[in-house]
C-alpha cells in the first residue's frame, strides 16, 4: 500500500524572535499603518523590511519554501469590530494573486483570526488563533478569514504582507 499526498494546506504561525538589537519596533509600524491609511501608500520602512526578511528566510530554511513579498498594507480595527469575510486574492485573476497572506500583530489586545478551509467533503471548517503582539500567522491566500477585535478599550493594529511562492 502506498500513499501520495495530492494537496496540502499548511498554516504557519508563531512569534517573531529577532536577534538582540534587531527587534521589530512596533511604534514605527503603527505610524506606518497610519501613513498607509492617510495616503493609501505604505512608506518604505526598514522595520517592515526586517519583518518580511525574517519571515521569508525562516520559511525558506525550515520548510524549503521560497517567498517573494508582493504587497503590504496595514489596518486599524476598532473596538469590538468583527470584519466581514476577507480575501487577499482576486478570484477572476488567480494567476496574479498572492499565494500566501501573513498577518502580523503590531499592537493588538484580545484579537482573534478565524481562517476558513475545506477538508475534502467537510466544507466550511474553521480554525481560530489569538493574534498577539509580535506574532504572525500565515496561510494560503485562497482562504477566507475574519478578524475579531474583542477589546473594548483600544484599537488593534495589524500588518498584512502577501507573498508569492516561487
Amino acid at each position: 500500500m502506498q500513499k501520495k499526498v495530492l494537496s496540502e494546506q499548511s498554516l504557519y504561525y508563531g512569534d517573531v524572535s529577532m536577534p538582540k538589537g534587531f527587534e521589530i519596533d512596533q511604534t514605527i509600524l503603527s505610524k506606518d499603518i497610519f501613513h498607509y491609511k492617510a495616503y493609501n501608500k505604505f512608506p518604505f520602512s526598514k522595520t517592515l523590511d526586517k519583518l518580511s526578511t525574517y519571515i521569508s528566510e525562516h520559511i525558506k530554511v525550515k520548510y524549503n519554501i521560497d517567498l517573494i513579498k508582493k504587497e503590504t498594507y496595514g489596518e486599524v480595527y476598532h473596538q469590538q469590530e468583527i470584519t466581514l469575510p476577507l480575501y487577499t486574492i482576486d478570484p477572476v485573476d488567480l494567476k496574479n494573486s498572492p499565494d500566501f497572506t501573513l498577518l502580523y500583530g503590531v499592537d493588538v489586545k484580545d484579537c482573534y483570526v478565524r481562517i476558513y478551509y475545506d477538508d475534502n467533503r467537510r466544507k466550511g471548517r474553521s480554525w481560530d488563533i489569538e493574534l498577539k503582539n509580535n506574532m504572525f500567522v500565515m496561510f494560503p491566500s485562497t482562504n477566507m478569514y475574519i478578524i475579531s477585535n474583542n477589546n473594548k478599550n483600544s484599537f488593534n493594529f495589524i500588518q498584512t504582507i502577501t507573498y508569492e511562492y516561487i
